[in-house]
């Protein structure tokens, strides 16, 4: 039987905003493509990205481009020549794997041959601002039950912001995220006091084009690639550079290619840290099986919005069920 293949825009309003250190929303903008087999249906969603040229209208376009090759039965292998790395393979990635996972009644971890789901803790992530708002939310956060908490940074008056949580909540692991937003001085000038602090992570503190003063830098907390590292065509510069990997979905464009990505940087005895952008539970729940290979994961984007889908994914404070089958895989 033919597969017929729809997509659609969705519109998922973000709790009180989300602010980072070169933007700010309020809503999360997702694609979700869809998969059909007359009986069986498989679903992918993915978050286009402004930072990279993306828009909701080109990964729209770009998936039902491939419609007709969708019905004739493409495969995810296929797939990764059709479409670069980027959302719109990561939504038909994701669909094309959650059919098959349905049409032979197995999970998708086993067709990856990754280990089986568990619960994980994944970080909760706070919105860059200012610092005694910043205390506020992470003492909320700790009052939830969040124990490892990101900050989102911007590069100038960080020092304050990351004291201010620290002793809002002296207990909690804290990982630091730049996104792009320092000059290598700052980092240097400032990486002692976040040691100090206990930062045990930071997340892309140069620009991805500006990062080659990173090589030879024997920095006392480890630094990680997000912007810098989409593929496995990137190890090879990132390797020198940093000491993990952040890998989103929306970046390696699919499952497929992210799981091939975790196992080459395990073997440079890189870290890994699976992220996500600011989605629903259908986004979060493929990410999730990277979880057993991770030393960080992220996936608290259905914790940032107004509202999930449901059903969606389970959270008990922070700590992430595996995905039901109802939802995804």
């Amino acid at each position: 039987m033919s597969r017929v293949l729809t997509v659609r825009h969705e519109a998922w309003p973000i709790r009180g905003g989300f602010r980072i250190s070169r933007d700010e929303k309020t809503k999360a903008d997702v694609v979700v493509a869809e998969i059909s087999n007359g009986r069986k249906k498989g679903r992918g969603e993915c978050t286009p990205y402004p930072h990279y040229g993306q828009d909701v209208a080109g990964e729209i376009a770009s998936i039902e481009g491939l419609a007709a090759e969708v019905a004739d039965g493409m495969t995810r292998a296929a797939l990764q020549e059709r479409l670069p790395a980027g959302p719109a393979r990561n939504a038909l990635d994701c669909a094309l794997l959650d059919l098959e996972a349905k049409e032979r009644r197995v999970p998708a971890y086993a067709i990856l041959k990754l280990p089986k789901p568990r619960p994980m803790r994944t970080a909760f992530t706070l919105s860059l601002d200012a610092p005694d708002a910043m205390a506020q939310a992470a003492r909320a956060a700790w009052a939830k039950g969040y124990r490892l908490l990101k900050l989102k940074i911007a590069g100038e008056g960080d020092l304050p912001r990351v004291e201010a949580v620290h002793k809002a909540a002296p207990g909690a692991r804290l990982i630091a995220d730049a996104n792009e937003g320092f000059a290598f001085a700052d980092l240097a000038a400032l990486i002692p006091a976040l040691h100090r602090l206990g930062v045990g992570l930071v997340e892309q503190p140069l620009p991805a084009d500006e990062d080659e003063a990173l090589a030879g830098f024997d920095s006392p907390v480890p630094l990680c690639a997000d912007e810098s590292c989409h593929t496995r065509a990137d190890l090879s510069r990132v390797k020198e550079r940093y000491a993990c990997i952040n890998i989103k979905l929306d970046k390696t464009g699919g499952l497929t290619e992210a799981v091939a990505l975790a196992r080459a940087a395990k073997e440079m005895g890189l870290m890994i840290m699976v992220g996500c952008m600011v989605s629903t539970s259908l986004s979060m729940a493929p990410a999730s099986l990277l979880g057993p290979l991770a030393d960080f994961v992220d996936l608290d984007g259905p914790l940032l919005l107004a509202r999930d889908r449901e059903p969606g994914l389970r959270y008990h404070a922070d700590v992430l069920d595996p995905p039901p089958s109802a939802l995804w895989g």
